[in-house]
């Protein structure tokens, strides 16, 4: 292989994150279904991609944050027995899909396709991964090709949350911690929650060990004093927390609903489902069990076209259209590296982040067009090399002194999708509640001779940070499930209310701290003692 005269980096960060939902009380919760959904067609695709990749000795860098929720819920025995229930369900389905459609030759191409894939995720989940996929992805950590980063503990909204700056000390001092737990050493970067940056938070990312951030494009072109390089280079905030900006052109192109690669006319429909044009009576036990019609996985048509009948999804026209648009983004990386390195004084990086659930889940070629990607960078002659943001400080350590702005990557840049008249009631509750864990942590300093008053302090903790999830919020904006996210708001901050009371009563009530610990029960070694002054 010939090599390559690199004149500057690519940076791809994939953001993998879901709210904590556990219901062990009833299987009847849709909200549960979002992560195995996720981890069908998102995460077992990404890692068997990276296989592939690593098979054929294809040297390749990837950057993704693993959230602590979404690590608890992958880490939960009850929601792994779950997810094989989900797939043999839909192995099932298949299986009747396949006997259904036997007189549609094409409905029945696909349904096959789709046994036998719903059948290799159980393999790949049962057998080769032994139910752990967090194991995985430490595997491709540890052999040097993927950089995890961590993120806040429940994805809360740090410049809301800073009104207690404890509040965000504890998000990402449990962030870190649950990071150690599963990967056996200190996160270097963090994921802020919605991007969300405000300077005071970092003496608290240095205090735990961060070395550096990802902000939106703004944060940084409107840092101060501006940065010479905008945002094809990091910047070093004066407390020492580095940050790296979104790149806007190349994000276009994958996230563009007008121009971006998802939409794709050969693309699958994520819209048409079965579970919507099957006849009722024969998908009923696949759907809701109120009997609502919802997503169930098996899609047989492509986009197509707007304002059309829809077209056959076919499998051989995706990957043609994911190999040309691999193929694209490659040539247009390397354009726009060699127009910059003409006049930066250092490499430029290009940093791409996105919702690591858009490749796999909304697009669903989106796992394969990364892995053609990756080799095209590897064996084409072109002017750049895949990196972690890690690695770029590691090379480049000169970095030049500048302040992020007050940011988020939320619509219009800031704030207001998780604080407007749809949602703003919540906050002061979140306030009240902050105010009074810091209370308490203050009020019992030191409880190690009370099994079940620090059993209470720490889920009082546990019940704060979980209704501080930023998810709630956010759904609550978007109009969608806003019952459930309203009521998980509802529930984590009466149940930490009545725990405060309790607690200051010294009057406990075993039965009902014992039920909600088993319902809520991410960061089992969560320390209230966090939120002291």
């Amino acid at each position: 292989m010939q090599k390559k005269q690199v004149k500057g980096y690519v940076s791809f960060v994939l953001h993998a994150h879901l709210p904590f939902i556990h219901h062990p009380e009833s299987e009847d919760y849709l909200e549960e279904q979002w992560l195995y959904e996720a981890i069908s067609e998102t995460y077992i695709p990404l890692l068997l991609n990276f296989k592939k990749l690593e098979d054929e000795h294809v040297n390749f860098k990837i950057t993704m944050s693993l959230t602590p929720p979404l690590l608890n819920m992958l880490d939960n025995k009850l929601l792994q027995k779950r997810y094989i229930k989900y797939l043999k369900k839909h192995i099932e389905l298949s299986e009747k899909e396949i006997k259904r459609t036997k007189n549609n030759p094409r409905e029945n191409e696909l349904a096959h396709y789709y046994f036998n894939r719903y059948s290799n995720d159980l393999y790949v989940f049962k057998d080769i991964y032994n139910c752990n996929l967090i194991e995985g992805f430490k595997h491709f950590q540890d052999i040097g090709v993927l950089e995890i980063i961590t993120c806040g503990a429940t994805h809360g909204y740090f410049p809301i949350l800073y009104v207690n700056e404890l509040a965000v000390k504890a998000q990402i001092a449990v962030g870190v911690q649950t990071y150690e737990k599963y990967f056996g050493r200190k996160p270097r970067g963090i994921w802020l929650p919605e991007c969300g940056y405000v300077p005071e938070a970092d003496k608290y990312l240095r205090e735990f060990g961060i070395q550096y951030i990802i902000t939106e494009s703004h944060g940084i072109l409107y840092a101060d004093p501006t940065p010479v390089y905008g945002t094809f280079a990091p910047i070093v905030s004066p407390r020492g927390v580095v940050a790296f900006g979104r790149d806007i052109e190349s994000s276009r192109q994958v996230w563009s609903s007008i121009n971006g690669y998802p939409g794709d006319f050969n693309y699958r429909e994520f819209y048409r489902d079965i579970g919507y044009d099957a006849p009722y009576d024969y998908i009923k036990p696949y759907i809701a069990s109120n009997g609502v019609r919802v997503h169930t996985g098996l899609k047989y048509f492509r986009i197509t076209g707007k304002d059309c009948d829809k077209d056959y999804y076919n499998i051989q026209w995706a990957k043609d259209s994911a190999e040309k648009q691999a193929g694209h983004f490659l040539d247009c990386r390397t354009s726009q590296i060699e127009n910059l390195s003409s006049i930066m004084d250092v490499p430029p990086i290009i940093l791409c982040p996105y919702d690591a659930e858009l490749y796999g889940h909304w697009w669903y070629e989106g796992p394969y067009w990364l892995y053609i990607l990756f080799k095209k960078i590897y064996y084409d002659n072109c002017n750049f090399e895949l990196i972690t943001p890690g690695e770029y400080i590691d090379r480049f350590p000169s970095i030049q002194m500048s302040t992020p702005c007050r940011s988020s990557w939320g619509a219009n840049g800031y704030s207001e999708v998780w604080l407007n008249p749809t949602n703003d009631y919540v906050h002061k509750h979140l306030h009240v509640a902050g105010n009074r864990m810091v209370e308490l942590a203050n009020l019992f300093p030191n409880e190690a001779q009370n099994s079940l008053k620090r059993f209470a302090l720490n889920q009082c903790a546990r019940e704060l940070l979980l209704a501080q999830s930023s998810d709630w919020l956010f759904i609550i904006t978007n109009g969608t499930m806003v019952d459930y996210a309203k009521k998980r708001i509802k529930d984590h901050i009466g149940r930490f209310t009545k725990l405060y009371n309790q607690i200051k009563k010294d009057n406990i009530d075993k039965d009902f701290l014992h039920s909600i610990s088993k319902i809520d029960c991410a960061f089992p070694e969560i320390d209230y003692t966090i939120y002291s002054k």
